[in-house]
């Protein structure tokens, strides 16, 4: 009886196609072919146009708003768990609906919670994500969660733009932790934003823990939305005598008038990965790739080999 590993298979939601596309170039197989029929109502439904009977399966597709693009890996995962594919893992560069994480006033859902009880019963045995809005998400699921940093991706950039005087800033109370490791791998200072909101996507004020004065600043942050908390904060530490701004933000979801924001601000560039693809062009973003990271912790994956080498902190 033949004890062969299950051959490897890689398909993308329609969102991520080209990071599915890079994704596979670097894992070394072709993307599979997905066909999705839609009716005139906007109902939608994928099939996979190969077998997919005892393989391991990987499924791609980045989870933002509108939720069609969850829909469409829900789906996904059902049609290969019907399938009998033998393994099943939900790569989702970026997971969305992360904010949602708890309740932070009454008679609110935990969205976060939900999607992932949404993924596992829907097929996923296991989950692939990078810089998830709070670490605690994976406790979310009862299957294995793969949690990526795209400070793997983040680091060395940072280090070939050669920067005296480097300090790194966390727009808010809660990147602390994260902007103290991005301090500790490069040896450099940190300060912090204290912002109150008003509500959602308003900032009502904002004041600097810290010292910029003469520095060359790097705002790090998970995601950037409307970009008004970036722009702000580099603003203010323009005002406070920094030589110049950066910002780092794992997953461009960039809403609104993001991109104007960001044309009109004190930003030098913003660094962001393709976890989700840019809406417009822009001179100040610079887009680096986590493909060839997701590619290799998915060949880890695929060998059972151990994958936490590829945590730089």
């Amino acid at each position: 009886m033949s004890s062969m590993s299950p051959q490897p298979k890689i398909f993308a939601c329609k969102q991520s196609q080209d990071l599915g596309k890079a994704i596979a170039h670097a894992f070394g197989v072709s993307l599979g072919n997905v066909i999705t029929s839609t009716y005139s109502d906007g109902e939608f439904q994928p099939s996979f146009e190969e077998s997919v009977r005892g393989s391991r399966v990987f499924l791609i597709g980045s989870t933002f708003p509108n939720s069609d693009h969850l829909m469409e890996m829900l789906l996904m995962l059902d049609a290969a768990k019907r399938a009998s594919a033998r393994h099943i893992t939900a790569v989702l560069p970026y997971f969305g609906w992360a904010r949602q994480d708890r309740k932070d006033k009454p008679r609110v859902p935990i969205a976060a919670k939900l999607v992932a009880k949404m993924l596992e019963t829907a097929g996923a045995t296991r989950i692939i994500t990078m810089d998830l809005h709070a670490d605690q998400i994976q406790g979310f699921f009862e299957k294995p969660v793969d949690h990526l940093f795209a400070s793997t991706i983040f680091l060395p950039y940072l280090k070939s733009l050669n920067l005296d005087n480097l300090t790194i800033a966390s727009p808010d109370m809660g990147g602390s932790k994260r902007a103290y490791a991005y301090s500790k791998a490069l040896s450099s200072d940190v300060v912090i934003c204290y912002k109150q909101r008003a509500k959602a996507g308003v900032i009502e004020h904002m004041e600097l823990i810290g010292d910029v004065s003469g520095k060359n600043v790097v705002l790090v942050d998970d995601m950037v939305d409307t970009a008004g908390t970036l722009t702000k904060a580099a603003d203010l530490m323009i005002e406070r005598g920094a030589i110049s701004v950066r910002a780092i933000c794992t997953h461009p979801i960039l809403s609104g008038k993001a991109y104007d924001r960001l044309e009109q601000s004190n930003l030098e560039s913003l660094i962001v990965t393709d976890s989700i693809p840019l809406r417009q062009e822009s001179a100040k973003i610079t887009v680096l790739s986590c493909a060839n990271l997701f590619a290799d912790v998915m060949l880890r994956v695929h060998e059972n080999q151990s994958i936490s080498s590829n945590f730089i902190m």
